[in-house]
Parts: C-alpha cells; sequence; structure tokens
C-alpha cells in the first residue's frame, strides 16, 4: 500500500469539483489519468472512495473520511517544501530572543504577529532576562537577537541600536511611611529599605542606583512589586510593569525630582556573527517600532 502524491492530488481535486473532468482541468491532466489514480488508490487501500452509480461521482463514508487524511498529508508537503524554500534562502530555522523586562510587553505582541505570518516555519525561543543578563545571552550565542539595557562598553562584541527611554517611577505601598509625602527627598528614601533589581549572579550589579541605606536585590520584577505591596520597602519600576502588576490596587506612585530615572533601551546582536534573513527582517521591525511613551499613572 503505497499511495502516491499523484493520487492524493487526483482524489482531493475530484471531492473538491464533483467529478473527473473536473479534476483533470484543474490539475491540467487528461481524464482518464485522473480516474486512473483514484481508481488505483481505491486498490491500494481497498476501499471505495467514490459512489459511481449516478452521473458524478459521489463521496463514500470512507472516502470523506480519507479526503480529510489527504488534505493533511498534502498540507504537511506544502509546509516540508516551504521550510526548504527557507532554508535555501538561508532563513534561519530557529532565533532565540532576549529581552530585557523594562521593554514594554504590549509593543511584543503585535511585532511577533507579525513575524509568525512572515516566517511561519522559523521557531523562536523567548527569554526574559534582566539587564547585563542580556548582554551575556547575547556574547555567549545563547541569544540572537536582545533588547538590553545597560552601557554597551560592557560587551564591545555587540552590535547596537538605540530604541528609546523607559521612565521609572518611585512606588511604594499605600500604607508605607512614604506614602503620605506630597513630594520624597532623597533624606526621607535613606531612612526606609530600597529593592533594586539584580541580575543573575551579580547581586551589587547596580550599585549607582543604591539610595537606601538598607537593600534588598531582587531577580524579578514581579515579585518586587508584591514585596513593596507589603511593605517591605519601595523601589523605582516602569509604568507597565507596575500596570500589569496585580499588586497595584496596593501601590502608590510619588513624586521625587531627585530621584528621576530613565532606561535607556537598546537593539543588540552579536557583531561577528550577525543576523539572517529572518533575524535582519526583526531586527528592523524593533528599530522601526517607536518605543511610544506610558501613559502616566496617576498618584494614588
Amino acid at each position: 500500500m503505497t499511495p502516491t502524491l499523484e493520487q492524493l492530488n487526483a482524489l482531493v481535486a475530484t471531492a473538491d469539483t464533483g467529478s473527473f473532468s473536473a479534476a483533470a482541468r484543474r490539475l491540467g491532466k487528461a481524464q482518464s489519468l485522473v480516474s486512473t489514480h483514484v481508481a488505483n488508490l481505491e486498490l491500494d487501500l481497498g476501499l471505495t472512495l467514490f459512489d459511481r452509480r449516478a452521473r458524478l461521482p459521489v463521496l463514500t463514508a470512507s472516502g470523506v473520511r480519507m479526503v480529510a487524511e489527504a488534505r493533511g498529508v498534502l498540507a504537511q508537503r506544502e509546509r516540508f517544501l516551504g521550510v526548504a524554500r527557507r532554508l535555501e534562502a538561508h532563513i534561519e530555522p530557529r532565533l532565540s530572543l532576549a529581552i530585557d523586562e523594562f521593554y514594554p510587553e504590549h509593543l511584543i505582541g503585535a511585532l511577533m504577529q507579525d513575524f509568525a505570518h512572515q516566517y511561519p516555519s522559523v521557531e523562536i525561543e523567548m527569554h526574559f532576562p534582566l539587564l547585563e543578563d542580556v548582554g551575556r545571552m547575547l556574547e555567549s550565542g545563547q541569544a540572537d537577537l536582545g533588547v538590553i539595557c545597560r552601557p554597551q562598553p560592557l560587551f564591545p562584541a555587540l552590535e547596537t541600536r538605540p530604541l528609546g527611554r523607559v521612565p521609572l517611577r518611585l512606588v511604594c505601598a499605600q500604607n508605607h511611611p512614604l506614602a503620605e509625602a506630597t513630594s520624597v527627598t532623597p533624606e526621607a528614601l535613606r531612612q526606609h529599605r530600597q529593592l533594586i533589581v539584580a541580575t543573575r549572579g551579580q547581586p551589587g550589579s547596580r550599585l549607582a542606583e543604591r539610595v537606601g541605606a538598607d537593600v534588598w536585590w531582587v531577580e524579578s520584577h514581579f515579585v518586587m512589586l508584591e514585596l513593596v505591596k507589603h511593605g517591605v520597602g519601595w523601589t523605582l519600576m516602569s509604568d507597565h510593569v507596575i500596570a500589569a502588576s496585580p499588586a497595584r490596587p496596593s501601590l502608590v506612585t510619588l513624586t521625587a525630582p531627585a530621584l528621576e530615572r530613565w532606561i535607556a533601551l537598546e537593539l543588540g546582536w552579536h557583531a561577528s556573527r550577525g543576523l539572517g534573513v529572518a533575524g535582519s527582517w526583526l531586527r528592523d521591525r524593533f528599530l522601526a517600532q517607536p518605543l511610544t511613551p506610558p501613559v502616566p499613572l496617576k498618584r494614588d
């Protein structure tokens, strides 16, 4: 039992068009060849796929089921050939992305939807490391393309392009002593524990961000906001992370002119390894997509 692609095409075309002659016109073949393909397929399968007693062939119950199976086989063949064509065109079979959590996640969905339509056969692996961890993944080859927010002298092997800036807000719990202040001074902040996002294995990597005498280093923005919610300390956080956090109803954003901070985001990739066709397309889309300024969060 070795059905051929010609037989399966003849079966599906006959089912779709309702006759052997119409199927022959669709396939650009002689009617006798199409009917022979279908007859031989029936012999190979040991099934009657069409009832031929009427003027036009009618699918049997077995025929209905086998047409559905044939469509699946033919679709898989087209996918197989599509992957081969893309590989021949030097389109990567797989891309690994490392995106810092400071990059607004609402911008990622539509961009990756377009990528999925443009390159349906490319597998994507997405990581969301923090700060310097993005650069380390790019340098080591664990990621092909990344959104990074640290100064690039740390990673001389990377090529980068600016994406824009994300503002950071001072945030604390509603019952925190700082919550009653109309404008917070650095002196007031030093009296309370500060929470700072830290990279893996590098808890002191953001010493420049340290204001408080007492500091906790936390490797998760969302866990950090849960700690803030419970009064453990205060932190600086981007609007989109605050807005997406389940802790948001229990948080207060404060005004602290002396602590205004912006995170500069850059798109990076390894200069010597470069990017393939799909990676270059994705790079260009990242760069063309404006880093839209967030809607300011109101002070609660």
